[in-house]
């Protein structure tokens, strides 16, 4: 019996209505604040997008934008890319960094998708996790912004935003990605990590500019901040 009890694992509760009537409100006001929030990666199909993706871990979108016009000419689809000489892509992405591990997932990648899927991008999650360097941040950026399928990215902004409003209380980007998925009906789902990715980037960053803040005064941090300025 007491083995039993360890092992049990307690079931998250569902968010009630004020939750979500809560949260629904704090994107209403980030999505005015962002109006034109999307990923920052340029692409023309699910393909280009994958390999964006792939690319932009640990990296700057901008970077990632600075090499892949020259790599989608280069290599216009999964066949083109699976040809590739691994020197010859390494080089071509060594800005990026980590250039010799995403050089293994990209060939992987294109191998895959020629065996399992015909050389296209599969519009389902555990066909994409199941490829070379994809796991559910990448595959919800794929599915969201190129194949119309709602996804939630959780990056480290989304993690660190979502955390400070309070909208979120863990650090485990899966349990973030199904927390914050409880509280908005599918078809904000992608929207509301772009939004919360952009305030990352442009106001709540490690040193946050909480006077631009559109939900202050929502924010679980900065009523924290306040507190402690009235002692």
């Amino acid at each position: 019996m007491e083995s039993r009890r360890r092992t049990r694992r307690a079931v998250p509760r569902a968010p009630g209505v004020r939750a979500i009537a809560a949260a629904a409100a704090i994107f209403d006001r980030l999505e005015a604040q962002h109006p034109n929030a999307w990923t920052e990666l340029n692409f023309s199909n699910p393909y280009e997008l994958l390999v964006a993706t792939i690319l932009s871990a640990q990296s700057t979108d901008r970077r990632v934008n600075d090499v892949t016009p020259a790599l989608f000419r280069r290599y216009p689809d999964a066949a083109s890319l699976s040809r590739a000489q691994p020197a010859t892509l390494e080089g071509e992405i060594r800005t990026t960094g980590f250039f010799r591990m995403k050089t293994r997932s990209l060939l992987g990648m294109a191998h895959a998708l020629l065996k399992d899927h015909g050389g296209r991008v599969p519009a389902e999650m555990d066909a994409l996790i199941a490829l070379p360097g994809v796991g559910r941040k990448t595959a919800n950026v794929v599915l969201g912004h190129a194949l119309g399928v709602p996804g939630l990215p959780v990056d480290r902004h989304v993690l660190r935003v979502a955390s400070r409003i309070g909208l979120v209380h863990s650090s485990d980007a899966e349990q973030v990605e199904r927390a914050l998925c409880a509280l908005l009906p599918p078809e904000r789902w992608v929207r509301a990590s772009d939004v919360l990715i952009l305030h990352g980037r442009r106001v709540c960053r490690p040193t946050p500019a909480c006077d631009r803040c559109s939900v202050r005064t929502d924010c679980e941090y900065y009523k924290q901040l306040g507190r402690k300025r009235a002692r």
